[in-house]
C-alpha cells in the first residue's frame, strides 16, 4: 500500500535543497504541482506570474540596499563601449602591428574616447573620497548600470577609494556580466528595464550622463521627463562633455518648435571636467 502524502512532508528546506541541486549540479526540475509555489521556477516564469516577477525585482534591490545603508546615490550613465586608456593603448599597438586599416581606425577611435573612461573614474573618486569621511546618512554612493565602459570606470573609481558602490545590471540577449569593481553585495541583475530605471531614480541625488548611445539616451530622457513633470524631485542632471551633447541634441530646436519651455533648459547643466561635475553637486546641496 502506498503511503499517502502528508501535508507537511515537503518543507521549504526540501524545496531549497532541490533548487540548489538544480543550480549547482544541473539536476533537472520536473513539473510538479506539489512543489511550493514560490520555490517553483516553472510556475514563476509563466506569463501569468509576470506581475509577481516585477514586484520581486522591485523588492530585492530595495531591501538589500536599505539593509546596507545605501540611501543616497550619484548615478553615472554612459557608453559601455569606451575602454580604459590602458586597454585602448594595447589595442592601438596591436592594430598597428596588423596593418589592418579598419582595425587601426577603430583603435584610434577607442583611444580618443578612452578619455571619458578616465574622467568618469576620476569623478567617482571625488564623490567616494568625500563620502568616506562622512556619517553613513550623509554618504553618496556611486551607482551605475554595472556593465563595462563608463559604468566600469565609475565603479572602479569608487572601489579604489574603498567605498561600496552599486551596479544595476540587465540581462541582455548577448552575454553580459557585472564589471569586477561593483561591490558584490550591491550587484543586482534585472530582467525588466522599467524596474531597473526606477531603481536608478529612487535613490539618486544626482545623475551624470557621459557620452553614450541609445541606452544612455533612454536613461537620460527618462530622468529629464520625470523631473520636468514633477514625478521626481529636482536633482542635478549633468551632461558630461558639452561638445558631444551639443552636437547630438539641439535643445534650442525643441524650444523653437514649442515642444519644451525655455525654463526646461535649467533641468540640466553641461560640464567638462570631473571637478566641475562634483562642484555642481556640492553647490546644489551646499555640501
Amino acid at each position: 500500500m502506498n503511503t499517502p502524502h502528508k501535508l507537511n512532508e515537503r518543507t521549504l528546506a526540501d524545496a531549497w535543497a532541490e533548487l540548489q541541486a538544480y543550480s549547482e549540479q544541473g539536476n533537472p526540475l520536473q513539473a510538479d504541482a506539489y512543489r511550493v509555489a514560490f520555490a517553483d521556477p516553472e510556475f514563476l516564469l509563466r506569463r501569468e506570474t509576470r506581475g509577481l516577477r516585477i514586484q520581486l525585482e522591485m523588492l530585492k534591490p530595495e531591501i538589500e540596499q536599505h539593509a546596507q545603508g545605501i540611501e543616497n546615490t550619484v548615478v553615472v550613465f554612459g557608453s559601455a563601449r569606451f575602454p580604459a586608456p590602458e586597454t585602448a593603448q594595447e589595442s592601438l599597438a596591436l592594430a598597428r602591428k596588423t596593418g589592418d586599416a579598419a582595425a587601426l581606425a577603430l583603435a584610434e577611435q577607442h583611444l580618443r574616447n578612452s578619455r571619458y573612461y578616465d574622467q568618469a573614474r576620476r569623478f567617482a573618486r571625488l564623490v567616494a573620497a568625500y563620502s568616506k569621511s562622512r556619517p553613513l546618512r550623509e554618504q553618496l554612493f556611486i551607482c551605475t548600470g554595472g556593465g563595462p565602459g563608463i559604468m566600469e570606470a565609475a565603479n572602479r573609481g569608487a572601489h579604489e577609494i574603498g567605498m561600496p558602490n552599486v551596479g544595476l545590471n540587465i540581462a541582455l540577449p548577448h552575454e553580459q556580466s557585472s564589471n569586477p569593481y561593483v561591490s558584490p553585495s550591491l550587484s543586482f541583475k534585472f530582467h525588466y528595464f522599467a524596474m531597473r530605471k526606477m531603481h536608478f531614480m529612487m535613490r539618486a541625488k544626482a545623475l551624470v550622463a557621459f557620452p553614450g548611445g541609445f541606452g544612455t539616451l533612454d536613461e537620460l530622457f527618462e530622468a529629464l521627463a520625470l523631473v520636468q513633470t514633477r514625478k521626481a524631485r529636482p536633482v542635478p542632471i549633468l551632461l558630461f562633455g558639452s561638445d558631444y551633447w551639443k552636437r547630438l541634441i539641439d535643445f534650442d530646436l525643441l524650444i523653437e518648435e514649442g515642444v519644451i519651455a525655455p525654463e526646461d533648459l535649467k533641468l540640466f547643466t553641461y560640464v567638462n571636467e570631473p571637478q566641475d561635475a562634483w562642484d555642481a553637486i556640492k553647490t546644489f546641496y551646499e555640501l
